[in-house]
């Protein structure tokens, strides 16, 4: 893994410190619906300003394609932010513009700058060389904590980077040290469930890990594609069907026999939250059958596997887990995780959603605020963004 610099190894007394977090929440009716990462950002914040630094956090929040979109902007976040932590959060209206300079020059060291929405700006995800060293010219250090966009060379994460000296957050540090664990010498037995919707999203997952655990368990939609390709009738399941050549090359593989998938799930006529559950083999599906969950038989196999490893990753719900009649599969994986005394790690909004649903977010060793840069740690690919914090180590 890259080195890098922590805060601790660089003086933050009187800089003024860009610090990248990952803000990236839902806001309902102008509210923030979902404080989690917010929650998780405040440490850095926090850190910095006992230092005696003067904060200047950026994020994205949402996919507004490069321009200002209003209903993301994040004043709503500086709130909740400001609630949370105790201090005065001051919300710019731009990114880099005149509003976050006279921010910088009116408010005093107590009072956190939050500046506008990253991705507003065109230049944000394509990193463009101009919007970075504007960012960097806020600043004289920058601070990487958002591990859930440490993934893209984005002109906030990698471009930012590599123009300020730059160190990795605390929220960042943990990530790392929990992926790496799992990517590097996991306790053993060492088992991976996988959930959600469409096998090809995780399909280089799946090959990446294959050899490198010793159960892989998959439910969720995901799971009737490599039922499909056993020769199983899903009827109207979500398969990828021009994909079922290349699951049945991977089941049959040297590793393939390390893939556990259901016995039973739960069906319906339709894909619905008032549709009638009911639970069936995986070999007593029907052609008018719509596969909703994992069933209770493969619940507890699922829950005996986890209670029987050394180091468990989970990324994915079991089901369509946001309706009720649909949630037992994704409840059940949730409990055995909170309940193992194994190493245990949790990546994806969904499976965080749903442990925080049950109030056993605290009960994991380590639940984590991103999806897609925990997936790629796992493959053993190089985050863009830590890569950039390696220049000043």
């Amino acid at each position: 893994m890259v080195a890098y610099l922590t805060m601790d190894q660089i003086e933050l007394a009187g800089r003024r410190v860009l610090l990248r977090s990952d803000l990236n929440v839902p806001l309902t009716d102008g509210r923030v619906a979902d404080d989690f990462r917010v929650r998780a950002a405040l440490p850095a914040v926090q850190r910095l300003r006992e230092a005696g630094a003067k904060v200047i956090v950026c994020s994205h929040l949402g996919r507004p394609g490069g321009r200002p979109a209003p209903e993301l902007r994040l004043a709503p976040v500086a709130e909740r932010m400001a609630e949370l932590g105790g201090f005065p959060v001051a919300a710019s209206r731009d990114l880099v513009g005149e509003d976050a300079r006279r921010l910088l020059r009116e408010t005093g060291p107590e009072e956190v700058i939050l500046l506008e929405n990253t991705r507003f700006h065109p230049g944000e995800t394509a990193n463009l060389p101009g919007l970075a060293a504007e960012l960097a010219g806020l600043a004289d250090l920058f601070v990487l904590d958002a591990f859930g966009s440490a993934h893209r060379a984005h002109a906030s994460t990698a471009g930012a980077a590599d123009r300020l000296r730059s160190a990795a957050g605390p929220l960042l540090e943990t990530e790392l040290r929990a992926f790496g664990a799992l990517r590097e010498d996991p306790p053993r037995p060492f088992a991976v469930i996988l959930g959600g919707a469409k096998i090809a999203d995780k399909l280089p997952l799946l090959e990446a890990l294959l050899p490198q655990v010793d159960a892989m368990l998959v439910g969720g939609g995901m799971c009737f594609s490599l039922l499909a390709a056993e020769g199983y009738e899903v009827g109207k399941s979500l398969a990828e069907r021009e994909l079922l050549d290349q699951l049945r090359d991977l089941m049959g593989g040297e590793y393939g026999d390390r893939i556990v998938l259901p016995v039973d799930v739960i069906v319906a006529d339709r894909a619905a939250s008032d549709a009638a559950p009911r639970a069936a083999g995986v070999a007593e599906m029907g052609d008018e059958d719509t596969g909703l969950d994992i069933g209770p038989e493969t619940a507890r196999r699922f829950a005996a596997a986890v209670a029987g490893a050394g180091s468990v990753f989970w990324n994915g719900p079991m089901g369509a887990f946001e309706w009720e009649p649909f949630r037992a599969g994704t409840q059940a994986v949730a409990r055995a995780m909170a309940d193992s005394s194994a190493f245990t790690v949790v990546g994806g909004g969904d499976s965080a959603a749903a442990l925080r649903m049950m109030g056993l977010a605290g009960e994991v060793s380590h639940l984590s605020t991103g999806g897609g840069a925990g997936l790629e740690l796992l493959q053993g690919r190089e985050l863009p963004a830590v890569a950039a914090l390696g220049k000043w180590a």
